[in-house]
């Protein structure tokens, strides 16, 4: 006999009703738009704290952020790769969360960079590492695994644009995270920019299903993590004008608030795709429809690159100011940096959630792989036994 199951209680329309957290009153908040609203969560009121700042308070944030600096790939002790391995070390003893920014190299029009998605991401990993490092918990960043990336169908063809194969986007990741796991990092998020975001997940399902190895494991499209602020709306004088797609006033706009040197608006131009199929069907990068397909669900409704949008650019670049990302990217570092304290407060450094409740192998299994790398009784992942679907692999 089954024993306690939960009761649930209907109205006469068998509508759910004790339980649906859904239709509670204070389950949403509401904001000036009437199609934004957040979640009353400790997330949802962080954005919507972001979204009622005047520009001053944005500005603070910005500065408390660091934001614009140099990018960091080489300045000593800002990764794992600049860093005295000592001292590197130590700061994984103090916080094992590893912010992975993720990008590619692809055509983002004449006045951007092929690299444009790689240091938008850099750029917001960097901010959080100066902001939890005064926080007296610096979080540890690593370079980018993939400097190219894969890419959608329709951007075949494209000069600049450098396509990897799918597996081979995934391997490299899947053995990015067990040589970082092996070294003590624990807790892996990927922030990504770039269209390539299945990839990316399955790269996450293989590496657990193949090694069954315990942590907290993210993929993290950053812009729609804060996809209301890329939102077009009049209540804000700062908005963008356009909604997110490729190497517009969004990207771009981004661009010269994070890293202005590297885009030259003298060679802007603007261009729109090419539908194939009438509107409503396919969403935009940030989903702002709500449209029943996302933009990478599918191929043949719009127009190749090549054929529509030769310039690289579907959008209207001319139109952005760095006045216009100040807010999406203020969001974007208050929210990781939220993420990132909330993970190391529930774990802190060198712990993983139960592994009875996340993993088929056994604590007494893992326990060895678990010690800090080359101190006594430690095993490396080299060493693992392999179980499941996957052990010849």
């Amino acid at each position: 006999m089954i024993k306690d199951l939960p009761t649930f209680h209907y109205e006469g329309n068998n509508r759910l009703t004790e339980f649906d957290e859904f239709d509670k009153a204070d389950k949403w908040i509401q904001t000036d738009a009437p199609a934004i609203v957040f979640e009353n969560t400790e997330v949802g009121r962080l954005k919507k704290k972001v979204w009622d700042m005047t520009m001053n308070e944005i500005d603070a944030v910005l500065e408390d952020y660091g934001i614009p600096s140099e990018p960091e790939l080489g300045k000593a002790g800002t990764y794992v790769q600049n860093t005295p391995r000592a001292k590197q070390i130590e700061k994984r003893r103090k916080n094992d969360i590893l912010l992975v920014p993720i990008g590619c190299t692809e055509n983002h029009g004449l006045h951007n960079n092929t690299g444009l998605d790689t240091f938008m991401c850099t750029q917001i990993c960097e901010a959080v590492r100066r902001k939890t490092a005064k926080e007296g918990h610096e979080v540890c960043l690593t370079f980018p695994p993939l400097n190219y990336g894969g890419h959608p169908y329709h951007h075949m063809g494209m000069p600049g644009t450098v396509i990897m194969p799918e597996e081979v986007v995934k391997e490299t990741l899947i053995y990015f995270m067990l040589g970082m796991w092996d070294d003590g990092y624990r807790k892996i998020i990927f922030v990504n920019n770039h269209g390539h975001l299945w990839m990316l997940e399955a790269a996450i399902q293989e590496f657990c299903k193949r090694y069954q190895l315990p942590g907290i494991f993210r993929v993290l499209d950053w812009h729609r993590c804060v996809r209301e602020f890329f939102y077009p709306v009049k209540s804000h004088p700062d908005s963008l004008t356009t909604h997110f797609v490729h190497a517009d006033e969004a990207e771009t706009a981004v661009a010269l608030l994070m890293f202005k040197d590297m885009v030259d608006m003298a060679y802007v131009q603007d261009k729109l795709g090419e539908p194939l199929l009438p509107d409503g069907h396919v969403d935009k990068s940030v989903d702002p429809w709500r449209r029943p397909s996302r933009w990478s669900e599918g191929e043949g409704h719009a127009a190749i690159e090549r054929a529509a949008t030769p310039e690289g650019i579907v959008g209207v670049p001319s139109k952005a100011t760095a006045e216009k990302a100040k807010r999406p990217i203020a969001a974007i570092c208050m929210y990781l940096t939220l993420l990132c304290n909330q993970i190391i407060e529930k774990y802190p450094s060198g712990q993983v959630p139960p592994i009875e409740k996340i993993s088929l192998r056994t604590p007494e299994e893992l326990a060895p792989f678990l010690k800090e790398p080359m101190s006594d009784g430690w095993k490396s992942v080299a060493e693992l036994p392999r179980i499941g679907y996957f052990e010849h692999l």
